[in-house]
């Protein structure tokens, strides 16, 4: 997903005179819109199922990077271990 710089980079003053066209583009393009005041970035704007989607990947990234420092450290064990444990703890039998 790619900006265009001339269609989703506004200023605060342009979000209050024309919200409605600016939403409506955020809907139809899925792509978010960078806010500024005074010329710089203050915030984005996106519509809700791309916000969801990027927080889905925001949370499975932290989840990997933690899986990823257990394995760099050593905090592993055999996969036989830890499904004979898991199915002894919910007794599951075969």
């Amino acid at each position: 997903m790619s900006l265009s710089p001339s269609e989703d980079i506004r200023s605060v003053t342009d979000l209050k005179r024309n919200t409605k066209q600016i939403l409506s583009q955020v809907h139809r393009t899925k792509r978010p819109v960078v806010l500024t005041v005074n010329g710089r970035a203050d915030a984005v704007l996106m519509d809700t199922a791309t916000y969801e989607k990027h927080l889905k990947a925001s949370n499975m990234a932290r989840l990997l990077a933690l899986a990823e420092e257990d394995v760099a450290t050593g905090r592993t064990r055999p996969i036989r271990a830890f499904l004979k444990e898991f199915k002894h703890a919910r007794k599951i039998s075969r």
